[in-house]
């Protein structure tokens, strides 16, 4: 069901200024719990967040190489190095809206209906709390249940999809709900927006014609990652802008999107990706539109040397984070009359 509210509801709207991060020039960056960006846990805030950081601590949906259910806490611990002020954006997200790690939602790694059912509901009930979700997976599955939980917040969504891959296939092994799924069932399913869906950076070998062709009809454009090489970020930054629109937006993010050589730790790597930096300019390039939520996911730490994938994931979850803090800054000033 959509809110049938048009006004923006925010976590923090009585007003008390936001708990920010422990100041790392008093406390060491390796000393102390590693929630994300070393901020506060959402207890610690009497469960508001205007962005709450969850973690989806499930990988049974990959067909390669496991190991993304402990990708949610190597990001957190990668992410103490992230400090206050984003002068990319200049901002300081976490003063303008209060952002708190909500921890992890405990899913079944047995069976995958539940883990969905249970990564849906749990969503769910963070959105009816006035949150937006950066959330930090876990294998590409659980977009799902997660955009099931946007759709009924607020209808169907537009989608940017940033992976290798199209994520657009049918089944694998005849299952119908794998990390290379979620999106075609998102379609079927009528919670995204047909007019509104990108991916961005797929590169690599398909199973045939076919899987471009299924995808046009679902709707999706698509924006290679040879096409950001050959483009450049400020031409895909508007195409993209244009396609969204007003749109309320949801962005997904599979590391594997980056070169094995900016993100090794991941399932399912393909070479001829995008670099870090050509990422975060184009999340960056996303600050006029309406972003509601993001996930993060396939950060599967077992093969990151030297947390190359980890800080690379860090970075984009902040900046991620940091547009959906300056919009909700800006709605709250828009309805005060500031």
């Amino acid at each position: 069901m959509t809110s049938s509210d048009n006004s923006p509801r925010h976590a923090s709207d009585d007003a008390r200024p936001p708990r920010g991060p422990v100041d790392s020039s008093r406390v060491p960056r390796y000393a102390g719990p590693a929630t994300f960006a070393r901020l506060p846990r959402i207890d610690q805030t009497e469960g508001r967040a205007d962005v709450a950081v969850v973690g989806v601590p499930f990988d049974t949906g990959v067909s390669y190489r496991p190991g993304a259910r402990f990708g949610g806490n190597a990001i957190r611990e990668a992410s103490r190095l992230l400090r206050p002020y984003n002068p990319a954006q200049d901002a300081s997200p976490f003063a303008l809206a209060q952002v708190a790690d909500a921890g992890d939602i405990a899913v079944n790694p047995f069976d995958i209906g539940e883990a969905l059912e249970t990564v849906e509901h749990a969503a769910g009930e963070l959105l009816d709390a006035g949150s937006r979700l950066m959330t930090l997976g876990g294998d590409h599955t659980i977009a799902l249940p997660l955009l099931r939980a946007m759709a009924r917040e607020h209808g169907p969504v537009a989608l940017l999809h940033f992976d290798a891959h199209l994520d657009t296939w049918d089944t694998y092994f005849g299952a119908p709900y794998t990390h290379g799924t979620p999106f075609r069932r998102a379609v079927e399913e009528g919670v995204l927006d047909t007019s509104a869906l990108s991916h961005v950076g797929t590169r690599g070998p398909l199973y045939g014609k076919r899987d471009l062709d299924d995808d046009a009809k679902m709707g999706f454009g698509i924006v290679t990652s040879a096409d950001v090489m050959r483009r450049g970020v400020d031409e895909v930054v508007d195409q993209l802008r244009q396609r969204i629109g007003s749109r309320p937006l949801y962005v997904s993010v599979d590391i594997d999107v980056l070169d094995p050589a900016h993100a090794p730790g991941t399932g399912t790597p393909e070479a001829g990706g995008l670099t870090s930096r050509e990422l975060l300019e184009i999340v960056r390039g996303l600050s006029d539109c309406h972003l509601i939520s993001a996930d993060l996911v396939e950060v599967a730490p077992a093969y990151d040397h030297a947390e190359i994938t980890s800080v690379a994931a860090s970075h984009t979850a902040y900046e991620l984070t940091t547009l959906m803090t300056r919009q909700i800054a800006a709605a709250r000033g828009s309805a005060s009359g500031g």
